[in-house]
This record gives C-alpha cells, sequence and structure tokens, in this order.
C-alpha cells in the first residue's frame, strides 16, 4: 500500500506546475542523444504525449545534425564545418532539407500519434514560417539568419490541439532554401509565440563554470555571467548560438528558459512538473 500512497505523493507535487502551465505554450528544442537514441526517444514521446494531455500547448523544434552528416558520407560527400556553422553548398542544403524536413521531421510525427497525440510536420517553408537570408560576413554558403517568424500556422495547428513539429528549414524573400541553426529557430519561435517556456534539451547538464568539474555547475545564469563565460572561453562553438538564442528569448519576454540534460530519463517531466528541476536556468538581468 505504501508504495501506491508513494505514488499518489508523486502525482499531487505535479498539480501545481500542471495548473501553472496548463494552457499556456512550451517550446522545446529537441536534440542530442535524446534523438539518437530509442528508449531516449521514446521517453520524450511519452513526456511530451501527457503534458499534452494535461493542457500544455506543446511546439517541438528538432535538429539532426547527425543524421545529416551520415546521409552525407553515405553519398560520398565530405561534411565540412566553419565556426560550428556546417558549410552548406546547393548540394548539401538538397540533402539537409531531405534528412530534416522528410526523414526526421516524419518519424517524429509519426512517433508523437503512436501516443495517441495529434501531431502535424512543417519545415519553416511552409506559408514562410521562417524568412532567412544569407548569413555572413563568412563564407558558410546556404546557412541562414532569420529575418521574421510568421507564427500563424503554428497557432492555427495549436487552437486545433495538434503538436506542430517543426525542422529548422528557411526560405528567402527569393525563394532561396537556408539551413538554420535549430536553436536560433527555437528561440525566435518562442518569442513569436509569446510562449510561457522555453526548453533546449542537450548532451550535457547545463553550464558549467569548468566543464570538467561537476562542482562548479551553475543552476542559474544571467546575461552578466553569460559575457564573463563566453570572454573565458568556457561557452564556445556550438552552445554559443544556443546561450545567445536563450538570452534573447527570456529578455524579449519568454518566461522561462531552462538548458537540460536530455540524457535523463523523462528529463521535460522533471524540469516542468516536479519539486526537483534540472539544468540550467537562464535568468533576465
Amino acid at each position: 500500500m505504501e508504495r501506491y500512497i508513494e505514488k499518489a505523493r508523486i502525482i499531487m507535487e505535479a498539480l501545481p506546475y500542471i495548473r501553472e502551465f496548463s494552457g499556456k505554450t512550451v517550446v522545446i528544442k529537441y536534440g542530442g542523444n535524446a534523438m539518437e537514441s530509442p528508449k531516449l526517444k521514446e521517453l520524450v514521446m511519452q513526456d511530451i504525449a501527457l503534458l499534452k494531455l494535461v493542457g500544455i500547448n506543446v511546439v517541438i523544434v528538432h535538429g539532426g545534425g547527425p543524421a545529416i552528416s551520415e546521409m552525407m558520407k553515405r553519398l560520398g560527400m565530405e561534411p565540412k564545418f566553419v565556426d560550428g556553422y556546417r558549410y552548406t553548398d546547393e548540394e548539401t542544403m538538397m540533402v539537409t532539407e531531405m534528412v530534416l524536413s522528410g526523414l526526421i521531421n516524419k518519424e517524429l510525427v509519426a512517433a508523437v500519434n503512436a501516443h495517441g497525440i495529434k501531431a502535424v510536420g512543417l519545415s519553416g517553408k511552409d506559408n514562410r514560417l521562417i524568412v532567412a537570408k544569407r548569413k555572413g560576413p563568412k563564407d558558410i554558403g546556404l546557412v541562414g539568419e532569420i529575418v521574421s517568424i510568421h507564427p500563424e500556422v503554428i497557432e492555427t495547428l495549436l487552437s486545433g490541439g495538434y503538436v506542430p513539429v517543426i525542422s529548422p528549414v528557411g526560405v528567402g524573400e527569393d525563394g532561396t532554401t537556408y539551413n538554420i541553426n535549430a536553436d536560433v529557430a527555437a528561440g525566435e519561435i518562442a518569442i513569436a509565440l509569446r510562449a510561457y517556456k522555453l526548453i533546449y534539451m542537450t548532451d550535457v547538464k547545463g553550464i558549467y563554470e569548468d566543464i570538467k568539474d561537476e562542482k562548479t555547475f551553475l543552476s542559474t545564469v544571467d546575461e552578466k555571467t553569460i559575457a564573463r563565460l563566453k570572454k573565458e572561453g568556457r561557452i564556445s562553438e556550438g552552445m554559443i548560438p544556443k546561450i545567445d538564442s536563450a538570452l534573447k528569448a527570456v529578455k524579449s519576454g519568454v518566461e522561462k528558459v531552462h538548458i537540460i540534460d536530455g540524457r535523463i530519463e523523462h528529463s521535460i517531466l522533471l524540469e516542468l512538473l516536479t519539486d526537483a528541476g534540472i539544468g540550467t536556468e537562464i535568468a533576465r538581468g
């Protein structure tokens, strides 16, 4: 009997958080090992299904870098990176769009649907959701910088009870297709939707003073701390777009932004619906 009582206590712990988030929008940037591991992927889909069933509006923005690189190698193409960005010529862009908007996006939609939740896949090209231009100043090909977000199609799906699943492919004013950093896309979409919460799933616990020392984990960082860590080289390469997007989102009205470890089972539920909380919160200030 005691174990059933304990289960009831856990459910009751979630109640105030369900009340807080019900009816609000949560944007989840889904990537890292949580996408690659079949077990973790299934647990993430369970988390999303539960959030939807308790009345939370969920929007998924996904990455897919490793799958793009794998497909390129299968096709005899060599992936190249410049300052953490994939160099994207026209041929690479074709593979990127095929993998992101085709293979990965549709697999995720099917995985959400399998839990009895309605989901629809989108790319940033649908209804000009993500309008972009060529990113400079370095030549990195068809890597895009977001100009504007047109969230109407997402809002329509949310009002119909769907989970939008979005691949980070943008379109230029002239119709050119661009490869968009998924972290940046998630942040800009969260801002456009006036989301209550933005969650970045990663393969680390969060932000550290020293990534090699667990004791230096930072549960909260603000703009001043981020600037110092970047200057000291403790935030670098692929983490920079994530951190910059997170900071912009919280400064632009997103209520709460967290970076969490997607390798932890049910990490989304732990972050949203328990007293524990995990990861690093990006705070205003």
